[in-house]
């Protein structure tokens, strides 16, 4: 930053997601023991949930599912490219394979499909594990949502993919949704775009509205995706990889990029200037899968032929 500019990097991270409302999603997260209790409860309490988590989620994964030559129809073809972590390792930058993802995310109208079809993902029914109470509590009752064609929101990790299953889909990973959300309108690659940054922290730096804006308000990209940006945030299959805990701080040198404020310490200069993607691992580290939040849905993602990543 030039020397004459008043806001420091760091704070203006800290004051745009202090507003964003819902930020962080939730304020129970701050459990007693990082208020200088007996940490050894919380743990293996975190132990069980991440257990419980994966358990329920090898369950939930079809054994066998269809992988097309092109996309289907309604996705959209992104194809192979390089993607660099944001909190990169010695290995460098890695390779995205070719997949397809939706255009829009899921709407309200949608995800009614689904639960009149799942009734076990149905307000009044789904299991406490799997979403907390918020869930769907913007609907008025179990098949009765507003806001048709906005982007449904106050959903599970577990919901959401438990819908891209039932679409023979998948959630996209959290390497394949950075990579397509690095396109502006007009290239791949929009962070050389001074325009398309200014644009993107507008949005980050003002609160969202009550409800989900319309699909298609956040734009379209040069994949012709739409609203990576500028209306929700989105769930992605591996968002825990982004949570350590205090006990991990000395297994690698990455995690131990992720204390005492060396978290830049491993970026690239042109990632240094990528706001977004910081605030969007911190929202995403916050995450626990049973939570619904009002600001975060999801969209569905699939692999080409010969292309799984």
């Amino acid at each position: 930053m030039k020397s004459g500019n008043k806001t420091s990097p760091q704070t203006s991270v800290g004051h745009v997601l202090g507003a964003r409302p819902g930020w962080p999603p939730r304020e129970r997260a701050r459990r007693p023991c990082s208020q200088g209790g007996d940490k050894a409860p919380c743990v293996v309490w975190q132990c069980i949930q991440t257990t419980m988590w994966l358990m329920v989620s090898v369950a939930l994964v079809s054994a066998d599912m269809t992988v097309p030559a092109r996309p289907p129809e309604g996705m959209v073809a992104i194809p192979a490219g390089s993607y660099t972590p944001l909190l990169q390792s010695q290995d460098g930058p890695s390779t995205v394979a070719a997949f397809s993802l939706d255009p829009y995310a899921v709407t309200n109208v949608q995800y009614l499909a689904f639960v009149t079809v799942q009734p076990r993902w149905r307000r009044s029914h789904v299991s406490p594990l799997f979403a907390e109470q918020a869930y769907l509590r913007h609907w008025q009752d179990d098949l009765q949502p507003v806001a048709l064609e906005s982007p449904v929101t106050y959903v599970s990790w577990f919901a959401a993919r438990a819908y891209c299953q039932w679409q023979h889909k998948r959630l996209p990973t959290t390497a394949e949704w950075e990579y397509a959300a690095l396109a502006s309108a007009e290239a791949p690659d929009g962070r050389a775009d001074p325009t398309y940054l200014r644009r993107l922290l507008a949005w980050y730096a003002v609160p969202t509205p009550a409800g989900p804006l319309p699909r298609g308000s956040g734009g379209k990209n040069y994949w012709g995706v739409y609203d990576l940006h500028g209306v929700i945030w989105e769930w992605v299959t591996d968002f825990q990889t982004a949570m350590v805990t205090g006990e991990s701080r000395g297994d690698s040198d990455l995690e131990r990029q992720l204390f005492c404020g060396a978290g830049a310490a491993g970026v690239t200069e042109q990632e240094r200037v990528n706001y977004p993607a910081f605030m969007r691992y911190a929202y995403r580290s916050s995450l626990q899968g049973h939570y619904a939040v009002a600001n975060l849905g999801f969209r569905c993602a699939q692999d080409l032929e010969g292309h799984a990543p």
